[in-house]
């Protein structure tokens, strides 16, 4: 799906909701105790409940907005709610519905350092999309750092940065209670390297090669049980979602977590000595 964004670019202004790729319709579903998923057919938001109100994961398109809207209230919770909204890219297609996300529960709005301005540009500053695709602004309330925990009523998320698709990706971490077992869920914040990104020569960014590595470094440490990330495709959530009637948990997927991570840095790896060999 590597050129799912650049599709998307071109069909987000063209085509309505449930023809923007990625943006149709998808039923919101239990993956494990207190999380849930309320995104679309692969972009991809997550919601975690407390006593103390709630937390979502990325914001999609505007056009995501109401699916993530109907779908917290199919599973019997209340939008208002929700207390902080963090997104794993600064990329349009996972925030920028983050202003009408916002307007609508109210909540906080969290982000890395190096994603906060493209958020509050509109996406202006992002050094990939900035000159293609814009969206409305939105304010950051707490800028997070790496290693940082994120509590809510009595939960905690691990802020890990993993630059490199964005210049702030960031990939979060939260161990569930599912029957008595401890499981590590992983989402992951991306790690594909979008259409006319450079590394040598004319970087994207300065430094974006090293961003990458330094993800990658990241994502190999993390322990992992459920697989989850910015796109339904990164952790085959279709077809996982199908298995769940037939009993246990699919979303549990320590080996695919590796798989792709490997697959994700070769396709890095790859990319990075043909640049090189280019230049010499």
């Amino acid at each position: 799906m590597r050129y799912l964004a650049l599709f998307a670019l071109a069909a987000a202004n063209v085509f309505p909701q449930a023809t923007i790729p990625g943006n149709s319709p998808f039923p919101a579903h239990k993956i494990a105790a207190n999380l849930y998923y309320v995104g679309a057919d692969d972009i991809t938001s997550y919601l975690i409940t407390t006593p103390a109100g709630h937390i979502v994961i990325n914001a999609g398109y505007a056009e995501t907005v109401p699916i993530i809207d109907a779908g917290i209230r199919k599973l019997g919770f209340n939008p208002r709610d929700v207390k902080i909204l963090l997104n794993g890219q600064a990329h349009f297609d996972h925030v920028a519905g983050m202003a009408a996300l916002q307007k609508l529960t109210g909540g906080q709005v969290y982000s890395s350092e190096r994603d906060a301005p493209v958020l509050e540009s509109g996406g202006i500053k992002d050094p990939r999309w900035g000159k293609e695709q814009t969206y409305p602004p939105v304010k950051v309330d707490h800028i997070l750092r790496d290693g940082e925990k994120i509590t809510l009523g009595g939960i905690t998320l691990y802020t890990h940065l993993t630059p490199g698709h964005s210049m702030g990706c960031t990939t979060f971490t939260m161990t569930v209670d599912e029957g008595g077992r401890k499981l590590e869920v992983v989402f992951v914040g991306g790690t594909s390297i979008n259409p006319g990104v450079h590394f040598v020569g004319q970087p994207t960014w300065p430094g974006i090669a090293e961003d990458f590595q330094t993800g990658f470094d990241v994502l190999k440490r993390l322990k992992c049980d459920i697989f989850l990330g910015a796109h339904g495709n990164y952790y085959g959530m279709n077809a996982k979602y199908e298995k769940l009637p037939g009993g246990g948990n699919p979303f549990i997927d320590p080996e695919g977590y590796r798989a792709f991570a490997a697959k994700s840095e070769k396709t890095f790896q790859d990319q990075l000595t043909r640049e090189k060999a280019a230049v010499k």
